[in-house]
């Protein structure tokens, strides 16, 4: 074989297996992976298969993949291309290393948007899809704090608290979604929005290809490359049963931190991170916990933009937080949240949320009864 064709052909036939329909994933894998084993090989036979532990039948279906992997690949890549992705495979500059750590890597990706540069730390952030008001305010309040600090925030794209950190990071650094499906289906519905927000603040990434519907089994394999893409995991709220527990899991398979924030215990959405806490992973409080466990050189390329007290509610409250942070602003008394439930014309639900986001702000201050106080911008 020409060596000056080997690449090119290595990439193309590494498209065209993971993209076919005709190949288990699994096998295609294998099989992409093990390239050099049998690409130069002049057929394929039962003991080649056995060599390279995949069904003979299969084998032959990849040899025959070689005749038609230039227009194989240039189709997929055209279908990529109108959706305003591309293919990443395995040794292109952008390939993230950090899923080399995986026991079988994705040989290819498909990418909307750009990677952040591999040097840039970066935490995943998973939780309940069903999230109540606290999980929602924390995830927004940390995702928040550690897209600032320049840190990349990981998560899978589920409604709850996956789409909230991503929202938030969004707003103020970097995020990658990665998916369980091709990404341009549009699942969850109706999520289009935020996933342009993604694709402009950073990536959306899959490992299924174009027109892939969602599929139960993709997400735990989606869950592995969350965990890998991240210095560690950070869970916020869970059942017992969550698959959030799952990616914990692929963490610490793969040597990563695993850190939760610590809720009632009471609170079912609370069971799955108060057990990993008992279980050794990192209770967080604020991101100054985080940050702690994250190596010195990494927490020396940081960054601290400063963020005015003054415009804190403009750039992370919104809707109702922003509207009871401004009309406490100009009560210089202390008021219950009923009163400002009906000042405002808002549900006391909705008022009891935005209440409790707030003070993950540090826009308000709770005081005995409870009444609220805005606490009033430093000069």
């Amino acid at each position: 074989m020409n060596d000056n064709l080997a690449p090119a052909l290595h990439r193309d036939l590494t498209i065209a297996l993971t993209t076919t329909d005709t190949l288990p994933r699994a096998v295609a894998y294998r099989l992409a992976w093990s390239l050099d084993r049998w690409l130069d090989r002049t057929s394929p036979s039962a003991a080649l298969a056995t060599e390279l532990g995949v069904p003979e039948t299969s084998l032959a279906r990849a040899f025959a993949l070689r005749h038609t992997a230039d227009r194989d690949a240039a189709t997929a890549r055209a279908r990529a291309a109108r959706h305003d992705a591309r293919l990443v495979v395995a040794g292109d500059p952008d390939w993230p290393a950090a899923l080399a750590t995986l026991a079988v890597p994705p040989p290819l990706l498909v990418v909307r948007g750009e990677l952040p540069d591999a040097e840039r730390p970066a935490v995943a952030i998973v939780g309940a899809r069903r999230m109540n008001a606290y999980g929602r305010a924390t995830a927004h309040r940390l995702a928040t704090d550690l897209a600032a600090l320049g840190i990349v925030v990981v998560s899978g794209f589920a409604r709850g608290i996956d789409a909230t950190a991503h929202d938030a990071a969004a707003a103020t650094g970097h995020t990658v979604a990665v998916l369980g499906c091709g990404i341009d289906i549009d699942y969850p519905r109706r999520s289009r929005a935020l996933a342009e927000r993604i694709a402009n603040r950073g990536a959306l990434i899959s490992e299924f290809p174009i027109g892939v519907e969602p599929r139960a089994w993709h997400f735990p394999v989606r869950n592995r490359i969350i965990a890998a893409l991240g210095h560690g995991t950070l869970v916020i709220q869970a059942s017992r049963r969550s698959g959030s527990l799952i990616t914990a899991g692929r963490a610490l398979d793969l040597g990563r931190d695993v850190y939760a924030v610590p809720g009632r215990i009471d609170d079912p959405l609370a069971a799955g991170p108060n057990d990993l806490i008992a279980d050794g992973a990192v209770p967080i409080r604020h991101v100054d916990d985080l940050l702690d466990c994250l190596p010195m050189t990494t927490r020396d390329r940081l960054t601290t933009p400063p963020i005015p007290i003054d415009s804190a509610v403009e750039t992370t409250a919104r809707g109702v937080p922003a509207r009871i942070a401004t009309w406490l602003l100009d009560r210089p008394d202390p008021v219950d949240a009923e009163t400002i439930a009906t000042a405002l014309d808002v549900s006391i639900d909705r008022v009891l949320a935005a209440l409790l986001e707030l003070e993950l702000l540090s826009r308000i201050k709770r005081l005995p009864g409870p009444r609220f106080v805005a606490i009033r911008p430093r000069n």
